[in-house]
């Protein structure tokens, strides 16, 4: 494909990075980055999902830079992400020794450990509150000085509490297969470029990583019905997560001898789906299988919808386009979608012209010379 110099395109450039500052400022507010990470904590958890950079700190800066735009938020966190080095990968980490602040199942009413609601918006009346239109700060701080006081009331213990999984409990009645750990190395989608057929950890990255609204949109179509059939949610839960690594020189390392870095906010889902197999006297019996998601921050609605393409995608045989790990994989990523799609805007003039000639040809009778 070629392309024509635009004459002045330098000083036009800069003339159109100087009206975008002109739009930010021209209103004469400014937003502080602690606002954002204060009162936008679902836009942050989608951009930290989407960039694979936990940062909220970076995250809200890119929401403030990218005004709002969460693809340019991506974009922005995904390019820092570029320039920093690896410096050792964190250790593997079981889930179980998630610090939980909400937990739910959709499959049961009493599940071991209890149901825990957690801050949602799942059980608030979709009405604009117009009172937010006035928020005064001293009662905002008075309101927070009773709640705390309140939960400091209820506290039961100071010691660490953590729920099993569901799944376990269903697996102790022999109703879930249970399945060896498998050790493989992960594929590092970061690193090299995915290669079809793909590890499921390379499908597992590219679906966390996926923009939100593109996993939402496939996982509610294969529930349509163009693709796997309806799945019941084992479990939700959301909390921290401990995140080790071990010493450069020492290679893996016992938790108890590794070294604490941190921990990280993650979703996470296991969606419980039937399927019909045969068993050994090849009749057909229903059985379970699960489903997996799991992504940065507060987003269930996400890791839900991933649980739902991850079963989905377990099943490349299927002819409906939610199992074909190449169509969904390389359709979610918000980073490709928008520059594949914003590409069209660059000058395309030299191979219009060219298609323009041959209509042109064709309308006068003549004739083109076609591969």
């Amino acid at each position: 494909m070629g392309y024509v110099a635009v004459k002045g395109g330098t000083q036009a450039i800069d003339a159109s990075i100087e009206r975008l500052t002109y739009e930010r400022l021209k209103n004469e507010e400014i937003i502080e980055i602690e606002t954002i990470m204060a009162t936008m904590k679902s836009l942050i958890d989608q951009i930290m999902s989407e960039s694979s950079l936990y940062s909220p700190y970076l995250a809200a800066l890119a929401i403030k830079q990218a005004e709002g735009s969460m693809e340019e938020a991506v974009f922005l966190m995904r390019a820092h992400r570029s320039t920093l080095p690896r410096l050792y990968y964190s250790q593997a980490v079981e889930s179980e020794t998630m610090l939980v602040e909400r937990r739910i199942s959709a499959s049961f009413k009493d599940i071991p450990g209890g149901q825990i609601l957690g801050a949602t918006k799942d059980y608030t009346h979709r009405l604009l509150d117009f009172q937010l239109l006035e928020e005064d700060r001293a009662e905002n701080e008075a309101w927070l000085a009773l709640y705390q006081k309140a939960s400091e009331a209820v506290k039961a213990s100071d010691t660490v509490a953590y729920f099993p999984k569901v799944v376990d409990y269903l697996r102790e009645e022999g109703l879930f297969e249970n399945y060896k750990p498998d050790n493989t190395a992960p594929v590092d989608i970061t690193k090299q470029s995915i290669a079809f057929p793909a590890p499921r950890s390379a499908r597992l990255q590219v679906l966390t990583r996926g923009q939100t609204g593109a996993v939402t949109a496939l996982g509610y179509a294969s529930l349509r019905g163009y693709g796997q059939v309806h799945p019941t949610v084992g479990e939700v839960r959301v909390g921290s997560l401990p995140i080790y690594v071990a010493h450069p020189n020492e290679g893996e390392m016992d938790e108890e001898d590794a070294f604490y870095i941190g921990e990280i906010q993650v979703t996470e889902v296991e969606s419980f789906v039937p399927v019909t197999k045969k068993n050994e006297a090849n009749d057909q019996e229903l059985e379970f299988e699960i489903g997996y998601g799991i992504c940065y921050g507060q987003n269930e609605t996400k890791a839900i919808a991933m649980s739902i393409l991850d079963q989905c995608l377990e099943h490349p045989e299927s002819s409906f386009p939610t199992h074909d790990e190449e169509f969904v994989l390389l359709h979610i990523d918000s980073v490709e979608a928008t520059g594949f799609i914003s590409h069209l805007k660059l000058p395309h003039y030299v191979t219009f012209q060219s298609k323009l000639d041959s209509i042109r040809n064709v309308k006068k009778g003549g004739h083109t010379d076609e591969n």
